[in-house]
């Protein structure tokens, strides 16, 4: 590395990018702190927390002495992850917003301003990492850190936006980055975890999708598997494949959601062993090395963030679709969310799940 080479890092006010930032210094490269002010929801903020992630952010960049910037991504962070995220919810799914921030906002606003501005690569306080192939290609690996883990959520990423990227909190483990931020008293050390839907604050989506768009919430028929007519729901969008609580339907047994007949605006319900799928289809799908990974393998598949991976079978694989088979029946397959395909360590892309069977 040569000593001048210059990062942009993205520093969001938490601890993990303040101490990826700390580590980037002590490697030796020029850093600059980059935060992006980000469309947040007005009704699910306290007038003392408005601007506390930017004071803290460049608190932080003063703390260690590197130029700060803010740029102001308000409108293309409502445009491209918001209101897509009002429509995916109205829709029948469950959207993870984090998925396409990363590629559009992140990487496609942040990394953009870094690279036209001076920087030779650009950096974030996610815990994966980036291997470098002799091709000059490169992979999307785990983070040595199994249970911090967020190659899931940087799945949508190109491979040329990975190509200059790096993630100095790939080789550590939270406890260490935790006790270096203690150790070096870095203003965001007491800090607690980000949360996935940053723009809603303390708030709660039901309660902003209920505020942003009313009239959507109409009640309807809660029915089984067979038909039968249970009960009464709230709203689709107040409702998660795979979920349990909140169904409020007395049985001997807890019942599940199973799946939302949006035509009819009716949500379908079952017992655990009523409600398995063995096959996904997925759409938008990214892959990282360019290619779609080979059909017939057997592949560990996430089929949202933090699951436990589980074995599928790719059956069916173009630049833009593809179909998993699984084995067993699996619960909680939830259109909206994203099928993640990983051979061993490597990240090999995944896709928007739209339907499973």
């Amino acid at each position: 590395m040569a000593e001048k080479e210059h990062v942009f890092i993205a520093i969001s006010g938490g601890i993990d990018s303040a101490v990826a930032a700390v580590k980037l210094l002590e490697t030796g490269y020029r850093v600059t702190g980059i935060y992006m002010r980000i469309w947040r929801d007005p009704a699910s903020q306290s007038g003392d927390d408005k601007e506390n992630p930017m004071g803290l952010a460049q608190s932080t960049a003063e703390f260690l002495g590197i130029p700060f910037i803010s740029l102001d991504v308000r409108d293309a962070f409502y445009q491209d992850i918001v209101q897509p995220f009002i429509t995916r919810y109205l829709a029948g799914q469950t959207p993870n917003p984090c998925l396409f921030c990363n590629p559009l906002v992140k990487w496609g606003i942040l990394q953009t301003y870094a690279f036209t501005h001076g920087a030779d690569l650009f950096a974030t306080g996610h815990y994966a990492r980036v291997e470098q192939l002799p091709s000059g290609k490169v992979r999307l690996l785990k983070a040595s850190d199994q249970t911090k883990d967020q190659s899931y959520v940087l799945s949508m990423l190109s491979q040329a936006q990975l190509s200059r990227s790096c993630f100095p909190l790939g080789e550590m483990i939270k406890e260490d980055v935790r006790r270096k931020a203690d150790a070096l008293d870095l203003p965001a050390a007491n800090q607690p975890e980000s949360q996935d839907l940053c723009f809603l604050g303390k708030g709660d989506y039901r309660t902003f999708l209920r505020r942003v768009s009313p009239e959507s919430f109409q009640p309807g028929e809660i029915v089984d598997v067979k038909g039968e007519v249970l009960g009464e729901h709230d709203g689709l969008a107040f409702y998660t494949i795979g979920q349990r609580k909140g169904i409020r339907i007395a049985a001997s047994e807890p019942y599940f959601i199973a799946d939302k007949d949006i035509p009819n605006n009716r949500l379908i319900v079952g017992f655990a062993d009523q409600i398995g799928k063995t096959v996904l289809d997925a759409a938008q799908a990214n892959w990282i090395s360019g290619e779609p990974p080979r059909v017939g393998q057997i592949y560990d598949v996430m089929i949202r963030y933090r699951a436990k991976p589980v074995p599928g079978e790719l059956s069916m694989a173009t630049r833009d679709s593809f179909r998993l088979e699984f084995k067993k029946q699996l619960s909680g397959i939830t259109p909206g969310q994203a099928a993640v395909l990983y051979l061993g360590e490597e990240c090999l892309g995944g896709g928007v799940i739209q339907a499973s069977l």
